[in-house]
This record gives structure tokens, C-alpha cells and sequence, in this order.
């Protein structure tokens, strides 16, 4: 075998390694979940619980997956919430204020008792972490219209 093949046979071998590392960075941190059937949301979006809250630990995570155009219905959560967006881009509006664009990295810290909804944008999905104490559920009202969901900023 020449040095030169060697060389190729390296070459390919490293380039090989780095892109499986590559894929292994993009691939999801958790499984997708369920796919949601409550009435409380539109389009798909699939629901898996990280961690539950016990006699310890007061808090709950749970990650959400939104496929484009998914939304949430307008909500507020008696203890608050804090999401963290790991994929994708998204929206989150409190009542009364501007809609936000979020992306992958952003943190939202949905403030107890606030009515707000969040989700997907309408060409990309999206996926956060929710962590939300042990005060409450999550109070449900009306379903977003699409003339708030599509409202500019």
C-alpha cells in the first residue's frame, strides 16, 4: 500500500468521525414523546415528562415538541413556568403585549398567574424544556386565533 493511499484511508477514516460526531450533536437530547390529544393546543405537538416532582424536589420538567404552525391555547400557570428552547424557532406572547420570536438557547420565564401562549412559527418547528413548580395546574382559556398568531410585531 502507497503512503499516498494511506493517507486517503486517513483521511476518509477522520472525515468518517467527525461526521457521525456531527449528526450525534444534532440528534435530540430526550425522545419526541407523545403525541398529544388534549383539546388544549393546534397542530401536533408530542409531550414527554423529564423529570416529575416528588416530596424533594418540588418541580417538574417536561419537554414539548411543536411541529410548524402547532400553538398552544392561551394559559397562565399558577406558580409560573421557565421555558428553555433547545431546536428550533418559535413564538411567546403575554396578553396585552407584542408577540416574541424565540430560538434555540433563548430562555422565556412565563411569570405566575400571566396569561400568555407559545409554539411553533408557521414554517419551523420547535422544542423547549418546561420547568414549572408544584403550584397548581395550568389554567386553560381561549384557543389563539390566527389572526394572533400570524399578528406581527
Amino acid at each position: 500500500m502507497t503512503i499516498r493511499r494511506i493517507h486517503k484511508l486517513i483521511l476518509f477514516g477522520v472525515l468518517s468521525v467527525l461526521s457521525s460526531q456531527a449528526m450525534a450533536q444534532n440528534a435530540p437530547i430526550f425522545p419526541k414523546g407523545e403525541l398529544a390529544t388534549t383539546k388544549t393546543h393546534v397542530g401536533d405537538v408530542w409531550l414527554s415528562e423529564v423529570s416529575g416532582h416528588d416530596s424533594t424536589f418540588t418541580f417538574s420538567i417536561a419537554q414539548a415538541v411543536f411541529a410548524p404552525g402547532a400553538r398552544l391555547d392561551w394559559h397562565s400557570h399558577p406558580g409560573g413556568q421557565i421555558l428553555l428552547f433547545t431546536d428550533g424557532e418559535g413564538y411567546y406572547q403575554e396578553r396585552g403585549k407584542p408577540r416574541q420570536t424565540v430560538r434555540k438557547g433563548e430562555l422565556v420565564k412565563c411569570q405566575p398567574g400571566v396569561e400568555h401562549w407559545h409554539g411553533a412559527t408557521p414554517t419551523r418547528g420547535v422544542t423547549y424544556l418546561a420547568t414549572s413548580p408544584a403550584k397548581g395546574k395550568t389554567i386553560w382559556f381561549k384557543r389563539v386565533t390566527d389572526e394572533e398568531y400570524g399578528a406581527k410585531k
